[in-house]
Order: C-alpha cells, then sequence, then structure tokens
C-alpha cells in the first residue's frame, strides 16, 4: 500500500478498500465489523447503526446541499439494512468566517429530511476551527434505526437472486462536476440525493423476498456490484444495455473519460432480491417517482466466482472491475 495518503484512497474503490481492509479493519477487527454492510446489525438484531461524514464540494449544487446529503446518507445506510431511521447524531467544524446564512440554509434542509424519515437529532457537536483549517464545513451524522426486516446482508447473494437498480445512474457525480467546473449545462440535470427510507419500507410491506441492499454512493454500481461479488463468492451478469443512464449523465462521462456505473450516486440503490419475485419489486419501485425507471441489470450465476461481468449486446463480455484512480473527490 502507498506509504502515504492518496485522494484515490477516498473514492469509494479499489484503493479506499485496501486502505480500510490494512488499515481500519486490521486494528478493529471484530465479528459484527466484519460483515461490510451499509450499518452493524446490534442489539441482538434489533437495531441498525451507522455513521457517516460529508465534505461535498461545493456544498450546495442543482438537487441538494451539504445538510440534505447528511440526512439522506445515513437515514440510507440504515434502510439498506432494513431499518426505519430513528434517532441520529450530528457533529460540525466550521471554518471561522463561515456566514451563518449559510449554516442555517443548510441546517433547513437537514430539518426537512429529518421529518421526511421520520427521525430526529438527539445529540451532536460543534467546532470552530481557525479559517483554513478545513474548507468551509464538514458534517458527521450517526443514527440508529429500528430494523424491519432480518436477514437482509450482502454475504448471502446466490443463483437464486436476481439484481435491480432502482433508477438511472451517475447523477450525483455528474452533478457536482458540472457546478465544481462552471460547466453551463442546458438540461435539468440535478442529483439525485434523496431518503430512500420509503422505498426500501414499501418493499418490505409487500413482503419482497429481499436478499441484499445497497446505496452506490461513491464508487457507485460498479463498486457495489464488486463488493457483492466477493462477499457472497458468486459471478454477477450484467447486460450492458439494460443499464439506465440518462442523455445528460452520458454527456458528461464522455468529458469526464469515466463510466456511468462508476460514478456517485446519492439516491440509488441497488436490490438483490429472488428471482420470483421480480415483478413485485419493480411493481413497488415504480410507484415512486424517484425509483420510476426501476428495472433488472443483472443475473447471478457461477460463471466467474468473485468476478462481474459485463456482456454487450454484441455478444461480447469483459470484467467490470472496482473502480481506481481518483475519480471525483469531495463528492459527497
Amino acid at each position: 500500500m502507498n506509504k502515504q495518503i492518496t485522494l484515490a484512497m477516498g473514492n469509494g474503490g479499489e484503493e479506499n478498500n485496501e486502505l480500510i481492509t490494512k488499515i481500519f479493519y486490521k486494528a478493529f477487527e471484530n465479528e459484527i465489523l466484519s460483515q461490510s454492510e451499509d450499518a452493524a446489525v446490534i442489539h441482538g438484531g434489533e437495531l441498525a447503526f451507522s455513521t457517516d461524514s460529508f465534505t461535498v464540494s461545493p456544498l450546495f449544487f442543482p438537487g441538494g446541499d451539504i445538510g440534505k446529503l447528511a440526512i439522506c446518507g445515513t437515514c440510507n445506510d440504515l434502510a439498506m439494512m432494513g431499518a426505519k431511521p430513528k434517532y441520529l447524531t450530528c457533529s460540525v467544524i466550521i471554518e471561522e468566517g463561515f456566514a451563518t446564512r449559510e449554516l442555517e440554509k443548510i441546517v433547513r434542509s437537514m430539518k426537512h429530511e429529518l421529518e421526511n424519515n421520520g427521525a430526529i437529532i438527539v445529540s451532536g457537536d460543534t467546532k470552530v476551527v481557525p479559517r483554513g483549517s478545513v474548507d468551509k464545513i464538514f458534517i458527521n451524522t450517526t443514527g440508529i434505526g429500528e430494523i424491519q426486516k432480518h436477514g437482509i446482508s450482502s454475504n448471502s447473494i446466490s443463483q437464486e437472486d436476481v439484481i435491480l437498480v432502482s433508477r438511472d445512474l451517475g447523477s450525483h457525480g455528474a452533478t457536482i462536476f458540472a457546478a465544481r467546473e462552471g460547466i453551463e449545462l442546458s438540461t435539468t440535470l440535478k442529483s439525485d440525493c434523496a431518503s430512500l427510507t420509503h422505498q426500501v419500507q414499501a418493499l418490505i410491506e409487500a413482503d419482497v423476498q429481499i436478499t441484499a441492499l445497497r446505496d452506490a454512493t461513491r464508487g457507485g454500481v460498479s463498486a457495489v456490484l464488486n463488493e457483492w461479488a466477493k462477499q457472497s463468492n458468486i459471478c454477477i451478469e450484467v447486460q450492458e444495455e439494460s443499464i439506465p443512464v440518462s442523455a445528460e449523465v452520458s454527456g458528461i462521462c464522455e468529458i469526464l473519460g469515466f463510466e456511468a456505473v462508476s460514478l456517485a450516486n446519492e439516491g440509488t440503490f441497488v436490490l438483490a432480491i429472488k428471482k420470483e419475485d421480480e415483478a413485485k419489486a419493480l411493481e413497488v419501485l415504480h410507484s415512486f417517482e424517484n425509483s420510476s425507471n426501476a428495472l433488472k441489470i443483472a443475473d447471478v450465476t457461477h460463471q466467474y466466482d468473485g468476478r462481474v461481468i459485463l456482456l454487450s449486446s454484441y455478444g461480447t463480455k469483459r470484467f467490470l472491475d472496482t473502480p481506481t484512480g481518483e475519480l471525483l473527490p469531495r463528492i459527497c
């Protein structure tokens, strides 16, 4: 591993996995942490517990801001374990000179998303540091949720499952890039930043047989599928033509030289569900505006265990690897 921390180590891809595994997992190894889920399952399986830090640049972007992101991010991690968010903490590091008006706007966004999730902030901490010590504002949120459906795990995916995605990919990463670089688009492209609690609860209430859920944040869908393939020792075969990507995101990807499957999302999740429940799951997802174009993108096989294969409409195939390199730093 590199002897110094690089930006690539925070991208949600291969370097990030190496940093976590060789330093943090090595030091903090325990049975709960080793499950490598979006949230830890604790208290006899009754509660889900997760934490996340947010450093996005710019702070305000089409479709959201760092405050909305901070609540959605942690609540979504809880939802991915079948939990309903209940209690959150909020810690904020603020740079000297930051405008209180902007801080109030950020907090209003947080309040709105808390209400949307039915959760409350119950504890927190505030630090103000000298000018130049931090870039405007960093936020950490930690959440506890009540598990509504037990047994959801990315370590249990099998050939009995199919892989769905809740909506088109990459809009958050593309939006952040455009905003950061000052690219003026003649479209309505905006981040997909949104809470996913209601969609997950609807799937649970419809008794959909859910094996695993994961929101595709840093590293995008590509990172999720590769993590799942390794954790469950399976092969995931993705139909390339089924991957939903908007024209706007495709255009940004041409500028970036990236693939949409590797771009960050903040309101898009991947589902592994039993084959017989595919139609039922899609019917539930299509009832929500944020997942109205949900669809199946992959099957589970054992052709190349631990790998993800991308199948083209021309009959060719290639490995879809975990993203590497810097991608877009400060994305969330």
